[in-house]
């Protein structure tokens, strides 16, 4: 028997309006994906994109999405999310468009990936704060999202060195 090879697309939908994220669900960004698909590469794009097409996962307060479709066809839904600039949903319009973060073979890469991507924005907004507050609100997050990586490695290790929080400062 023959497995289906999928690629899944990580997108964020950037928008002005931050109201704009909190109304979308996963059928309005399929339909307007769909439409793009439609509008750039024909009948024939939207034929072949639509056959295993689907929203795995949608973030409404982050803005993130990933996107699964064939492997044969990835390249038709990537080259068609710039000319997405509208979501719909409930006869409104939202502004917006799709950032492509990653492109990857599974949803653990995408994952994976999805993590180091929030370290990274965290430490840039780490480098722009202007209170001592959200410095330390920020640094929180860090070593929430860090510390289950430095549990898990001394207790491989077997040492108890403070080093390892040390160097996350």
């Amino acid at each position: 028997m023959v497995r289906f090879k999928h690629r899944y697309l990580l997108c964020e939908i950037v928008s002005e309006d931050p109201r704009c994220r909190q109304c979308i669900d996963e059928r309005a960004v399929g339909a307007a994906a769909k439409d793009a698909i439609a509008r750039t590469h024909g009948d024939y794009g939207l034929a072949c994109c639509s056959i295993a097409f689907s929203v795995k996962y949608l973030n409404a307060y982050t803005g993130i999405v990933l996107l699964r479709c064939r492997k044969d066809f990835y390249r038709l839904l990537w080259s068609a999310l710039p000319f997405i600039t509208y979501l719909e949903n409930r006869n409104q319009r939202y502004s917006c468009f799709f950032n492509t973060l990653h492109v990857g073979g599974t949803i653990r890469t995408c994952q994976k990936f999805l993590v180091q991507y929030n370290r990274q924005q965290l430490l840039l907004q780490l480098k722009n704060c202007t209170s001592e507050e959200e410095r330390r609100s920020i640094q929180q997050s860090l070593l929430s999202c860090c510390l289950n990586k430095v549990e898990d490695e001394q207790s491989q290790s077997g040492d108890g060195d403070e080093e390892e929080y040390a160097e996350m400062d």
